[in-house]
């Protein structure tokens, strides 16, 4: 009986400890698995890194939705309007008439776009009380940070405070679902979709948008591209450099330095990626080696933390300065040869101008756990920087909390999960997409 009792105490004192990490390792099995025997996880003891970088720069590896039963799981999540979404669009003129349009809109001077970034954290942070120690979640604090950016980046205007709040509400939505933190709701989503189709119509973009498509595709485009993707990545990019900056303090002492801030971003994005498995559909055998294949209509699964810690000596170790580039196995924004992120020079020059805003007003500080899906949303403490000292006992508590709440979100995540993968498995929104343009075209 005391052995059992015993037992059951240390079961419940480590849960904090091993819970967390079991379920992000799960959702990895899941995204790895859910396509059965057609799912090749990469790099594998058959596929090097070599083969790797081979393998997602091929010509063949441009499968992106059509034939992926993982495309259904996503769909889900990224509803309304996936098949619209720039980085789920099958290659051919649509992609890219869509990737050319998004390349437009982010075009900008790179002075136009530090200015323009600063300005909307500041006006973010200047909400914030500026004496006494604050707790806040960063990516919350962050998204209404970069909704303001993105819609001033498409409306060429100042984003007033209804759209600000439909953008966080459905990029907070969206994220959320994908955490398996909560359940999706479309209606909040569908909310942001009737203001931006009002808004085509009132001819209120600046930009031109792609052609071929109606009101209703042009408001899927720009609220996948801009309102789901690039808000979503843009706050959770920066909570992870907060949330690095927290831990290691005296990277503030060189936060002036462009070079040195430069490499802390590289470095948060290769211990941090913003994707954990990326997936392709090959549309034709892709040879890796003289002993390695890929079949035609394999779901390759490129698994972005593996990569980014393979090949460096002491890999889990932080360090700003590590020599970094697309040859050292570092692709927070992807691959070059195909797909990369549009916003790959803009999100560097934007995150810096953030960061400098937010540490001139405060400093972070945080015992939390920092796991790559931040599935807590960052918790943090700012404390004014005329203040002195570490809130020592603020953070005692914050580590405490967390670690607890990690095992009743753990399991919310368990459950949410497994509903959802089935709830997407049931609705088979890709799937049925493209069976029914089969079928327009045979009619």
């Amino acid at each position: 009986m005391l052995i059992a009792a015993a037992m059951a105490v240390a079961f419940v004192v480590t849960l904090p400890y091993w819970l967390p990490k079991a379920v992000v390792a799960l959702r990895m099995w899941i995204f790895a698995g859910v396509n059965g025997d057609g799912g090749l996880v990469l790099p594998n003891a058959d596929v090097d890194l070599e083969g790797f970088r081979r393998v997602y720069s091929h010509p063949a590896a441009d499968g992106r939705s059509k034939g992926a039963v993982l495309s259904d799981l996503f769909w889900y999540w990224l509803s309304p309007g996936p098949e619209m979404h720039q980085e789920h669009l099958e290659p051919g003129p649509r992609y890219e008439a869509v990737a050319r349009t998004t390349r437009a809109i982010l075009a900008m001077p790179r002075a136009r776009a530090e200015t323009l970034a600063a300005q909307c954290a500041s006006r973010v942070l200047g909400s914030l009380k500026r004496e006494g120690t604050q707790w806040v979640r960063l990516r919350n604090l962050m998204m209404p940070v970069w909704a303001e950016f993105y819609f001033e980046v498409v409306f060429g205007r100042p984003c007033p405070r209804e759209a600000r709040d439909l953008i966080v509400g459905n990029a907070n939505d969206v994220v959320t679902s994908l955490k398996c933190c909560g359940l999706r709701h479309l209606d909040v989503r569908l909310r942001l979709t009737g203001y931006l189709m009002e808004a085509i119509k009132q001819g209120e973009i600046t930009h031109s948008l792609p052609d071929g498509l109606s009101t209703q595709e042009s408001a899927y485009y720009l609220q996948g591209a801009f309102f789901n993707t690039a808000v979503v990545q843009m706050s959770e990019a920066m909570t992870h450099l907060l949330l690095v900056v927290a831990k290691h303090p005296f990277v503030l002492e060189r936060i002036d330095d462009d070079r040195f801030v430069d490499g802390l971003i590289d470095e948060t994005l290769r211990l941090y990626p913003l994707f954990g498995i990326a997936h392709r559909i090959t549309s034709a055998e892709i040879p890796v080696d003289e002993r390695t294949t890929i079949p035609a209509g394999t779901v390759v699964c490129f698994d972005y933390p593996a990569y980014h810690r393979a090949g460096f000596a002491d890999p889990d170790r932080f360090d700003p300065e590590r020599p970094l580039h697309r040859d050292s196995h570092h692709i927070p924004f992807g691959m070059p040869a195909n797909r990369p992120c549009p916003a790959w020079r803009l999100a560097p020059v934007t995150m810096r101008a953030v960061l400098r805003e937010t540490v001139r007003r405060f400093r972070p500080h945080s015992s939390a756990a920092h796991l790559r899906s931040i599935p807590n949303r960052g918790p943090c403490l700012l404390v004014p920087t005329t203040t002195q000292g570490r809130p020592r006992f603020a953070l005692a508590v914050m580590r405490l909390r967390d670690r607890w709440e990690d095992v009743s979100r753990s399991l919310t995540q368990l459950v949410l999960g497994t509903y959802m993968v089935w709830e997407a498995r049931r609705l088979k929104l890709c799937q049925r997409y493209f069976k029914s343009e089969i079928s327009d075209r045979a009619g």
